[in-house]
């Protein structure tokens, strides 16, 4: 695992170095500071003169401001080492997604993937920073101060010895308690963040049914959930703060005292006083860095769950293996199914599709109808490759679509899905997505054909308008066709049509395929439709039933012999005739 995030420093390598490096002259000057205190306050006692009080004056300041040099650099240097591995894991968790295939984002839900990228890889930036900085501080610090302590303080150095192992049973008491609680804290978090999710997604349908009560309910359960966690795990934390200081004290209090009865016993032979401030601030050092060295692992304890969910990312293959010596050329849109057979999930009980054999010419304008659940979209998504088959092939252009580059593959399947997606940013920067060459002359073309140039002409920014996240500021209708607008300047040599005309009228429907006619003949059209006028002008049409072809055929043969499109048909003229 370390392994795995240690990757992610790269270019940050030298920060992360030296700011270790930079912790030691820290540390160093810091428990020599003590000492040369002590020797002050001794020759002061002694009488000295001006000359060696100035002296140790400015060796105190010297000391002091190299200390203050080393920190502030490490301050800086950590710093920049932990934001650019935050910034670089990041980057490779969102690149690792980027790459995986749908099964593999089914295995993980979309507000977990989120929770990963931001609330987990802040917990990891956080435990490396303390790793690299404090982690190194604080057991150097004990380290250097207990040997401080024994030369200068000789026997007192033993009521170190005692407290440290009390202070230690504290800190494993804490963290035997605490870590489970924050590994259970993270998968409320998912939870949260998912009740979050479908809130904003869906807060047109919530407002619609009046579930704002429900959806506050079902949030501040998700809250509590994660409130109730960690506030347990925040009761075994509490115990770490008054545990350190109650040792700090005491070990304080057994100082002064063992301290002032060798001095006044002893006559300062034995020790002077100096030796009771040095050592003072030698046990203050001591443990502070064992309550820094607890915090440490308290975050890192918080941290390790993080770490985890991380690396599960990281390591997930994707099941869309990238073929050697792949084909990087599309011949044609012809499409063959042959003997196909696919199912989401290797445990799954039953096929989504079940013995596909088809064949498509390029060219060929094909409708696809059927009822909810038949598998139209699945059928769709195995051609540019979104999906492995499980059983049989699917071939692109006489080709197994396993054997393609996939960025060849899918830079020739355009595909308006039924739920149309546009993103931040102008009309003309999510148009480009088809083709980032395109110009301005071209996108007004194509917008003319795709029946969207009329409502962009009407908006006071034209192609310049901003589409807010989701196209939230545009309707069904004007988001559709934009997305079929994106999708014919990509020019593809396949063009999948799912459910994307739904929201337009029959009349802008019509004009669209009549469109799809003109501009690109010779690309193969997939339309999946449930109004039989989207489709009945096609070359063929197939009808989906339960994961298999029911029939293929024109219109008038579908009409003649096909039950269920001859059912459909009937239902959807008659409630024409009934509008009427």
């Amino acid at each position: 695992m370390i392994k795995k995030l240690a990757r992610s420093i790269r270019e940050y390598k030298l920060f992360t170095i030296l700011t270790p490096i930079l912790m030691i002259g820290e540390v160093s000057c810091e428990c020599v500071i003590p000492m040369i205190t002590a020797k002050l306050i001794n020759a002061i006692e002694a009488g000295t003169g001006m000359q060696e009080i100035t002296k140790y004056g400015l060796i105190l300041v010297l000391m002091a401001l190299i200390s203050l040099a080393f920190g502030a650099l490490a301050g800086i240097t950590c710093a920049t080492a932990s934001s650019g591995f935050a910034k670089n894991l990041r980057k490779d968790l969102f690149y690792r997604v980027q790459g995986f295939s749908f099964s593999n984002i089914d295995r993980f839900s979309t507000s977990s993937l989120v929770t990963r990228m931001t609330t987990d890889i802040t917990n990891v930036q956080m435990a490396f920073m303390m790793i690299i900085r404090i982690a190194v501080r604080a057991p150097l610090m004990l380290i250097f101060a207990t040997i401080m302590g024994a030369v200068v303080g000789k026997k007192l150095a033993l009521i170190f010895c005692c407290i440290i192992p009390l202070l230690a049973f504290g800190l494993g008491f804490v963290i035997y308690n605490a870590m489970p609680l924050f590994k259970k804290a993270f998968k409320r978090y998912d939870t949260l963040n998912n009740s979050i999710q479908e809130n904003i997604k869906g807060m047109r349908v919530v407002k619609s049914f009046v579930r704002e009560e429900h959806e506050k309910e079902k949030f501040n359960g998700a809250s509590g959930a994660v409130a109730d966690v960690f506030t347990k795990a925040e009761k075994f934390v509490a115990f770490n703060n008054p545990f350190m200081q109650t040792a700090v004290y005491t070990s304080m209090i057994l100082l002064s005292i063992f301290t002032s009865y060798f001095v006044v016993s002893t006559g300062g032979t034995y020790l002077e006083v100096g030796t009771l401030a040095s050592m003072l601030t030698y046990s203050m050092q001591i443990l502070m860095s064992l309550m820094m060295l607890s915090m440490i692992f308290v975050m890192i304890s918080i941290s390790v769950a993080s770490a985890k969910r991380i690396v599960e990312v990281l390591e997930e293959e994707s099941d869309i293996k990238q073929a050697e010596n792949a084909v990087t050329e599309v011949k044609d849109g012809s499409i063959d199914f042959e003997n196909v057979s696919f199912k989401y999930s290797e445990k799954a009980e039953v096929f989504a599709l079940e013995d596909i054999d088809l064949n498509i010419r390029s060219g060929e304008t094909i409708g696809i109808i059927g009822g909810t659940g038949s598998s139209k979209t699945t059928l769709i998504q195995l051609i540019s490759r979104l999906y492995d088959v499980t059983q049989g092939c699917v071939k692109v252009g006489g080709v197994d679509v396993r054997d393609y580059d996939l960025t060849t593959l899918r830079d020739q399947v355009a595909v308006v899905l039924q739920k149309n997606v546009l993103f931040s940013g102008t009309i003309k920067e999510n148009l480009r997505w088809g083709n980032p060459e395109a110009t301005d002359e071209e996108i007004e073309r194509i917008c003319k054909l795709a029946q969207a140039s009329e409502f962009i002409e009407s908006f006071p920014d034209r192609y310049d308008t901003y589409i807010e996240q989701g196209g939230s500021n545009v309707s069904g209708g004007q988001k559709q066709r934009l997305c079929i607008a994106r999708a014919l300047l990509k020019k593809p040599k396949i063009l999948i049509l799912d459910d994307s005309t739904s929201a337009v009228d029959t009349k802008t429907d019509a004009l669209l395929r009549a469109a799809f006619k003109t501009e690109i003949p010779g690309t193969t059209k997939l339309i999946i439709a449930q109004r039989i006028s989207s489709v009945q002008d096609a070359d063929r049409i197939i009808v989906m039933e339960n994961g298999k072809i029911d029939g293929i055929g024109t219109h008038e043969e579908l009409l003649s012999h096909n039950e269920i499109y001859k059912e459909v048909y009937y239902s959807q003229v008659k409630g024409g005739e009934d509008d009427e």
